[in-house]
């Protein structure tokens, strides 16, 4: 959960170094799965995998990265995009109701609602007034990360590697086409990068992607996933801890209050999930 929480000061340090938002989450995913090729058992899935192995491939490799580097490059304040990103839990439920029928208690209705109270709490902070386009990308960051996880549940049977590599493969081509189209000059913008600025996207597709999501399939061998998932509500934790440290936000009580219900909120979502 370090490690993840990790990744917003990260890339938000990327981005002062002026790489593009779209270019470097097109490399970061580029990186991944250079590094899965030589796991990459090149075994092709049976066909009736191919909608959801796609649709999850676009939206966790493409869309997710595009709006969290986009909602931290229109960001001064980086602590509510963390906390933002929580919602992907009450989207994901929302989701899987909508889409395979899956039902929602009256419990988990209320966690949702008071899940979304504590985001509008937060967008209505004052000091957040030039922050609003930021915040509707994280929020549609987690929308497609909530939508990731319903897909997901029709992948169990495949190989992680197999799954891991897609990302990697329709994330950097995806990217790198969309880098193209909107922010242009990609190959000036690519050899202007800095080695500080590799350093940290590395470390994004290296320790976050590949090492964080190891270390949570490792514990999914020893503890069921209802005991693993509460500790995502850690993650915004150490995200916050770590952009204190590294830029010196200091939260104001608006956002405190809010982040307070929104992460209790989902912490309890993964309990009773």
């Amino acid at each position: 959960m370090a490690a993840h929480g990790s990744a917003f000061p990260v890339a938000k340090l990327a981005l002062n170094n002026s790489v593009p938002p779209i270019l470097m989450a097109s490399l970061r995913m580029g990186l991944v799965l250079i590094i899965l090729i030589p796991f990459w058992k090149f075994k092709i899935p049976h066909k009736r995998y191919f909608p959801s192995l796609i649709a999850f491939s676009i939206s966790m490799g493409v869309l997710v990265y595009v709006f969290m580097n986009l909602s931290l490059y229109y960001s001064s304040i980086i602590s509510p995009i963390i906390v933002g990103s929580q919602l992907a839990i009450p989207f994901g439920i929302l989701a899987s109701a909508l889409m395979i029928g899956e039902n929602i208690s009256r419990n988990k209705w209320l966690l949702i609602f008071t899940s979304f109270v504590g985001i509008l709490i937060i967008f209505f902070d004052p000091k957040l007034s030039n922050n609003l386009l930021g915040l509707f990308f994280a929020s549609l960051m987690a929308l497609f990360f909530g939508l990731a996880q319903v897909y997901s549940r029709q992948l169990k049977d495949l190989d992680t590697s197999l799954i891991n590599s897609s990302i990697g493969l329709f994330g950097f081509i995806f990217l790198l086409i969309i880098s193209y189209i909107i922010e242009g000059n990609t190959i000036s913008n690519f050899k202007s990068i800095s080695l500080d600025s590799w350093i940290l996207i590395s470390y994004q597709a290296i320790i976050v992607s590949l090492c964080a999501h190891l270390l949570m399939f490792y514990l999914y061998k020893f503890y069921t996933v209802g005991q693993i998932f509460p500790f995502y509500s850690l993650f915004p934790i150490f995200g916050i801890i770590l952009t204190f440290l590294v830029f010196r936000e200091v939260p104001s009580i608006m956002f405190i209050f809010g982040g307070i219900i929104v992460i209790t909120s989902v912490f309890l979502l993964h309990k009773i999930s």
